[in-house]
């Protein structure tokens, strides 16, 4: 900018700050006609609590050779223990569900339904089941539609969490462990704990 000559410095500089504001302005209108870009992160799927209402889903199941279908909703009036594990015939998921099976009575009871679930299909499923001998069967979720409802996906990876969750006769969840330890049997008495509460309210 040229200087201006004949004016008192004072002037001079409030000419410059005059020019550059309105020069600013006019950059401001000029990118704010331009389109603007948002970068939107994934969302997070939430992971629902204590005294929420469980996400209702079906799932095929298998018992043995048994084929099924599970309905989340049609078991309201029970309790209910949901229980996304890895895979079938892994280590620390034959302990889990080894211990479901061999301490039924003892963890679970009468009038409680459990549902194993993984991204295992249904022919692996019908081997492991036939395998164990497990009383309750396995449902299989393979697009892992309804472990991500419950926050029990692991991105990247094609298997579950291992989590687990007590579903009151309202079907509302009392009880959630997002980091269930198959090897610790302080998990199964709080799990035990848990299903023995729901069975009383």
């Amino acid at each position: 900018m040229k200087r201006m000559i004949g004016q008192p410095r004072s002037m001079q500089c409030a000419t410059l700050v005059a020019g550059l504001v309105l020069a600013t302005a006019a950059q401001s209108g000029a990118q704010s006609a331009a389109p603007q870009t948002m970068t939107v992160s994934a969302a997070v799927p939430m992971v629902p609590d204590s005294g929420m209402l469980a996400p209702d889903f079906t799932l095929p199941a298998m018992l043995g050779a048994t084929k099924s279908n599970v309905d989340l909703r049609a078991l309201r009036g029970r309790v209910i223990v949901i229980a996304f594990y890895p895979g079938d015939k892994t280590t620390g998921c034959t302990a889990e569900l080894g211990k479901f099976r061999d301490e039924f009575s003892q963890l679970f009871g009468e009038g409680v339904s459990v549902l194993p679930i993984s991204a295992d299909n249904m022919t692996s499923h019908a081997a492991w089941s036939d395998e164990m001998h497990f009383p309750f069967a396995l449902l299989s979720d393979t697009s892992q539609t309804v472990a991500s409802l419950y926050g029990s996906t692991i991105p990247g990876r094609a298997y579950d969490n291992r989590t687990v969750f007590v579903v009151g006769r309202d079907g509302r969840i009392l009880y959630r462990n997002l980091k269930f330890g198959a090897l610790s049997e302080m998990a199964y008495r709080d799990l035990a704990a848990a299903v023995a509460r729901a069975k009383a309210s």
